[in-house]
């Protein structure tokens, strides 16, 4: 055979491959996972001052900011509702820096205009129609909360005056209800009041809410039973992956037969029928019907066919994506915990985005006061620094969050690599902690590089979804249309960097490369492989859908007959209005688990398709370029009975070898006993 490549013309030879990606002499010295040195340094400077950068938005955000104005509401004069407020030196008005202790509400001297209205603090909002002045006096003697100026005495109020501007609202003062410690009308069109209304009365969502909240201790466990079955589902995707993707062929291969043939039946059923009739008394929407059929009978003969050919020629490649999937049920032997990555990476950026967050309300009120010449009252204005802090925070969200899921891929695809390139699968020991390791001591800016792709790819997402949304109302559908198609061609340019990223992970947990070259020789792996990544990215996406499938499944069945109500007039749970709410809620979650840990297995699947591809173009399965991939794999490479064979004989040498050590080590120790007998 020679020194030959993979099967199925897909990994090219040694001799003529076009896309070597060491020469001969680094080949002849390649070692996997060894002789590692830090990669895009550059890169991770660049971010760690990003985060500076980050830093000193928090700070100066913390510093200049006050969470509480934007939590509880401020008045006209600057003061925060609810709280103790000081006297600002820039702000040389009577009612500010007032004691608001006891009035935690806003209230707006026109409540259905808040913006151009006088604000003030209140301890109690309106809660009924006060349609004259003389009802606004008595609300105020009544409940100890007067809707006029600070300065305006109960005493007072008939003559202060009413208007928008105050000292008094004008009337009539609709009834209002709190919400976020803002009186907000309980009649307004505006969407948070009807949504408030919704919680305040008890309508379908409030129902919702409450069977939710009564069934949260099951649901709970209904989680932790999906977390559960979606392990189980891992442990049997490699047993039942097989017999899933042949039957999925076989039913496509049929589906497209039948098919073919109905229209086949059918265009000659209408054609007979059609010339049946005399040619005088033919229609013309008959003829139309016998030629579309025609048309579609052809063009599906010409699609089953390339189908056809295509699951042929896809055949061996689905022989191979069925040992992958076997040997990724290895893989999690070897690392049962590889499956709980994406644990860490959900606690991981839920604290970045509660801190993000956290942040973002300090920025938000960071603005200094200053009095309105026009209105007297006290505004915020953002200074000039703000505004690109705002921008610069949002980068920082996305490239961060990025850069958290690219480390736990790499984190995975380092793990996989070292089961893989470790001949005695016995001596595998924490290869998670290892591949961790490596990650931290050499390769975070080759993360830091690959995360910063993806943020120059989703920013102009973010942009041009900006602009549709301001232009939904305008009719020109030209617009409308090339953007969506920009959105689209970002939409696929993004998850197809994101699959080439992962692939360059793997390649640097391989070889230990920059990114930009471990990008490359991925790229190049990929297309030189393309058959065999469609088989993957097709039937076995296919099949780890259907185990998210099974795990709804299971836990939606077991969910059913926990609430289940036989009848209307007798539930099994009367603490429930609609049953089917919380085992929705079960479902979804039980989706987006199981889809946490089969993305894994998925992850898992294509670093040993790249490690089974360099394997491949790497070794020969010569004495002293053996094979690294199990028996189960070495059927899809030519030579494989001779690398086997070198195989057996290495294994039966080192054998012999290890048998002739004890041997030798036995005679020894038998010597020096005589010796000490004699003596």
């Amino acid at each position: 055979m020679g020194k030959t490549g993979c099967l199925c013309c897909d990994c090219p030879t040694r001799e003529i491959s076009p896309i070597s990606l060491r020469d001969e002499e680094e080949d002849e010295r390649w070692q996997p996972l060894m002789d590692r040195s830090c990669t895009d340094v550059i890169a991770l400077v660049i971010f760690i001052l990003f985060w500076v950068g980050m830093f000193f938005i928090a700070a100066y955000s913390i510093a200049g900011g006050n969470a509480y104005r934007l939590a509880y509401g401020t008045d006209s004069y600057g003061n925060v509702c609810g709280m103790k407020n000081e006297k600002n030196a820039n702000i040389n008005l009577k009612s500010a820096g007032l004691d608001m202790t006891g009035r935690p509400y806003v209230f707006f001297m026109d409540l259905f205009n808040p913006a151009d209205a006088l604000e003030i603090c209140v301890s109690k909002c309106p809660d009924q129609d006060l349609n004259s002045i003389q009802e606004v006096q008595e609300f105020a003697k009544n409940s100890s909360s007067s809707l006029c100026e600070y300065d305006v005495k109960q005493e007072n109020i008939l003559t202060a005056g009413q208007s928008h501007l105050g000292p008094c609202p004008s009337t009539p003062v609709k009834a209002s209800t709190s919400f976020l410690n803002r009186c907000v009308p309980k009649d307004a069109p505006d969407f948070l009041v009807k949504f408030m209304a919704i919680l305040n009365s008890y309508d379908i969502f409030y129902k919702v809410l409450s069977d939710v909240f009564q069934a949260r201790a099951e649901i709970a466990g209904m989680c932790v039973l999906a977390l559960v079955v979606a392990l189980l589902m891992v442990a049997l995707i490699r047993f039942v992956a097989g017999f899933v993707m042949w039957i999925f062929m076989g039913i496509v291969a049929v589906a497209s037969i039948v098919g073919t043939a109905l229209l086949w039946w059918t265009y000659a059923t209408k054609n007979q029928e059609y010339y049946a009739v005399p040619e005088n008394e033919r229609l013309d929407e008959n003829g139309k019907d016998v030629t579309a059929f025609l048309v579609y009978s052809i063009i599906a003969t010409i699609a089953t066919v390339v189908l056809l050919i295509v699951l042929i020629v896809m055949r061996k490649r689905v022989k191979l994506v069925v040992a992958l999937f076997h040997e990724a049920g290895k893989v999690f032997m070897h690392t049962p915990l590889l499956v709980l990555q994406p644990l860490w990476t959900f606690i991981a950026l839920a604290l970045f985005f509660i801190y993000w967050t956290a942040v973002l309300v300090f920025l938000a009120t960071a603005g200094e006061p200053t009095v309105d010449t026009s209105t007297g009252w006290v505004t915020y204005r953002d200074p000039e620094p703000v505004r690109y802090m705002w921008w610069y925070h949002v980068v920082g969200l996305i490239w961060t969050s990025e850069f958290f899921l690219a480390c736990q891929q790499m984190v995975i695809a380092g793990a996989v690599t070292q089961v893989y390139f470790t001949r005695d699968k016995k001596q595998v020991s924490s290869p998670i902690l290892k591949a961790t390791g490596r990650l931290i001591s050499y390769h975070l800016g080759s993360v830091a590089v690959g995360s910063f792709i993806i943020v120059l790819v989703k920013i102009p997402r973010l942009i041009l979804t900006y602009i549709q949304a301001k232009l939904k109302d305008k009719e020109n559908s030209c617009v409308q249309f090339t953007l969506k198609c920009c959105m689209c061609c970002l939409w696929c340019l993004e998850n197809c960097l994101k699959y080439l990223n992962y692939n360059a992970y793997t390649v640097i947990a391989i070889e230990g490369t920059s990114f930009c070259t471990a990008a490359r020789r991925a790229f190049l792996a990929l297309v030189s492989n393309a058959l065999r990544v469609v088989a993957i990215n097709s039937v076995g996406d296919f099949v780890l859908f259907l185990g998210k499938l099974g795990v709804v499944a299971i836990v939606g069945a077991i969910s059913l007959i926990i609430f289940r109500a036989p009848s209307e007039v007798e539930r099994t749970d009367a603490r429930l209005h609609y049953y089917a709410v919380p085992i929705l809620v079960i479902c979804v979650f039980a989706f987006f688990i199981a889809h946490c840990f089969l993305s894994v297995y998925e992850m898992v699947v294509d670093t040993l398709l790249l490690c089974f591809c360099e394997d491949c173009r790497i070794n020969d399965g010569s004495p002293g370029r053996e094979y690294y991939m199990d028996k189960s794999l070495l059927e899809f490479v030519e030579n494989s009975s001779e690398a086997l064979k070198n195989l057996d004989k290495k294994k039966k040498k080192e054998t012999a070898n290890a048998n002739a050590n004890e041997h030798v080590e036995l005679k020894e120790t038998m010597n020096s006993s005589s010796k000490a007998d004699y003596v």
